[in-house]
């Protein structure tokens, strides 16, 4: 359903300037995340919402009462098209596969290479970089990254400190009247 929605919603987006990065349906909701080259700002998030609502209740694909929701995609997105994993090669991503696909499930990794029929993943702590096709994935997003990554560091890429001075500093006490 989502995927159907998103090639209906493409066009009308797209008449905005913006480009259309993600649908998602929820209980009550439908989320529309819409991107541009440099970020997208609140006059194209309003100039989206207006038009995508017009057209939802002219078309009303989806049954029953719902919210519109209208945003960016934030810094963790989701890839969908070619042209998105190409934009996101040495990004890290999280991949989901089908369950019909050999290997594991859930996949972490460095996006390496994107064409026209499917992507190359270095995944961490695997010899070999997996390449996969996009009907062989159920989702695929960018994983957002704390800090510079250094080999000699911990979770989040923090590096460990030296240990403090055995040095004690002194402390001002302020009193208030």
């Amino acid at each position: 359903m989502t995927d159907q929605l998103f090639a209906e919603l493409a066009p009308v987006v797209a008449e905005t300037g913006l480009e259309l990065v993600d649908v998602e349906i929820k209980p009550g909701a439908l989320l529309v995340f819409v991107d541009q080259a440099g970020g997208v700002d609140l006059e194209g998030l309003t100039r989206a919402n207006r038009m995508l609502s017009s057209y939802l209740d002219q078309h009303d694909p989806l049954p029953g009462p719902y919210a519109l929701e209208v945003s960016s995609p934030g810094i963790e997105r989701a890839l969908r098209t070619p042209d998105h994993f190409t934009r996101a090669i040495g990004t890290t991503v999280s991949v989901k596969t089908r369950p019909q696909v050999p290997g594991p499930r859930r996949l972490v990794g460095v996006l390496v290479a994107a064409d026209d029929g499917g992507f190359v993943v270095e995944v961490e702590d695997a010899p070999d970089a997996v390449r996969l096709g996009y009907g062989d994935v159920d989702k695929v997003r960018t994983v957002f990254r704390w800090g510079p990554q250094h080999p000699e560091s911990g979770p989040g890429g923090a590096r460990s400190r030296a240990p403090a001075s055995p040095k004690k500093r002194q402390r001002k006490q302020v009193t208030t009247p």
